[in-house]
């Protein structure tokens, strides 16, 4: 074939492998922007709502314990359905419809809404990840994990600067209209995210069916169908050891920076500073590095990197401990955006190699996240203990020993998962 006959159909190409992935970033970034709205806007606007303290935290709570009881049935439910776009449409309407829920400051409907969107969500992380692993195959997994983290924390920096506009200006109901309204452009982007529309290449002779058991469209072409059930996740020692390394952090992490800018309160610091510059400051970090942490992860192995993402947290306890300044919280964040980078990255990376064999991708990714959750569950009731019983310098070192005890966990007993040449062609 002539040169000028093969370039426009390179470029063709290319044009329907970009529109694709820019797709796929829309979707991080609309979705991380959405969810933002579900942060801490909803305890102020309770509070201004007339709402005890006791009532709010219950309501909080209900959503707490949907989320935990939810992990593994929505992972299960994705690992059962090849329909990922249609998931992840129905849990994006759910989304909208938990943030038009609470509207109305009631109990039935904060309660509903909390319940929704924890289902929600449960469902659409593992979902997400699935179809990037469909559209990209195992080798480009964790650099398009690091695409995802890159565009979600940019959609959360600025919802996060949107939404406080906007509740100036208009109120609290304006934010969860706006969280709705943030819903359209995200399915707008699903509609492009079809692997029918990746040609075909080397590496991926035909994308319906990618170098993982999982990403298979079609039941027959999964190795579970042979004899593997959704236990067998649980049979690999390294996911335990790699869960109990996410519970340590995740004990340490939760509570951290919420300590920081209550000390930073208690000693009439500038939190009106402090608040926005922190969450900036971890947002454009994790932004800035993710893609670098996907490819790092696939160069170098998962186990280095994970080591780097946990080694971070101690040394910003240490810094929170020794230097009670909004300076020093700010900067300290982009530790925290360091590790956010990891932790968006490696668990559903992980997930993939241990899932490889028996395809159950999404049933492992909800496995780690129960872990995650319940290690954030724990966290902030464990410090405020010891910030009663021991103050909050000696709580932030205590915090640094957990976190530490994570870093030692990784070092000692997580096996390396990745493969040194990636396996090709169908799972």
């Amino acid at each position: 074939m002539p040169p000028s006959a093969r370039a426009p159909r390179h470029a063709s190409r290319a044009g329907r492998i970009g529109a694709v992935f820019v797709a796929l970033a829309a979707l991080n970034f609309f979705l991380a922007a959405a969810q933002t709205g579900f942060g801490p806007f909803i305890p102020v606007y309770l509070t201004k709502s007339h709402w005890s303290q006791a009532d709010i935290g219950f309501a909080l709570s209900v959503g707490t314990a949907a989320a935990l009881l939810s992990q593994l049935p929505a992972g299960i439910a994705v690992d059962a359905t090849e329909r990922r776009r249609t998931v992840i449409a129905i849990a994006l309407i759910g989304l909208g419809i938990s943030a038009l829920l609470i509207l109305p400051p009631t109990k039935p409907a904060i309660g509903s809404a909390e319940v929704l969107h924890a289902i929600a969500s449960a469902l659409l992380g593992p979902a997400i990840a699935a179809l990037t692993l469909g559209l990209g195959g195992q080798a480009e997994f964790g650099a398009r994990l690091g695409g995802n983290a890159r565009y979600a924390a940019l959609g959360s920096a600025l919802a996060a600067a949107g939404m406080g506009a906007m509740e100036g200006h208009f109120g609290e109901k304006a934010v969860f209209l706006l969280t709705a309204a943030l819903i359209l452009p995200a399915l707008a982007a699903l509609v492009f995210l079809r692997p029918a529309r990746l040609p075909a290449h080397p590496h991926h002779p035909d994308p319906r069916h990618p170098d993982h058991a999982h990403a298979a469209l079609h039941p027959a072409h999964r190795r579970w169908a042979a004899g593997f059930r959704p236990w067998d996740v649980f049979r690999a020692p390294g996911l335990h050891v790699f869960a109990a390394c996410t519970v340590l952090f995740q004990l340490a992490n939760a509570a951290l920076l919420p300590l920081a800018l209550n000390r930073l309160a208690l000693q009439g610091g500038d939190t009106a500073v402090a608040v926005p510059g922190a969450i900036i400051a971890a947002s454009l970090t994790t932004a800035l590095i993710s893609p670098l942490i996907g490819r790092l992860a696939q160069s170098l192995g998962r186990r280095p990197i994970l080591m780097l993402g946990l080694a971070a947290l101690p040394v910003r306890a240490v810094l929170f401990a020794a230097f009670p300044a909004t300076p020093v919280v700010i900067a300290a964040e982009v530790l925290d955006g360091l590790s956010g980078a990891v932790f968006g990255v490696l668990p559903a990376l992980v997930a993939a190699d241990y899932s490889r064999q028996h395809g159950f991708l999404n049933l492992t990714i909800a496995s780690l996240g129960l872990a995650a959750s319940l290690g954030a569950m724990f966290s902030t009731s464990l410090a405020g203990l010891l910030a009663d019983r021991v103050g909050l310098a000696a709580t932030f070192l205590v915090l640094g020993g957990v976190a530490a005890a994570s870093l030692l966990l990784a070092a000692l007993a997580v096996p390396e998962t990745r493969l040194v040449a990636p396996h090709r062609g169908r799972a």
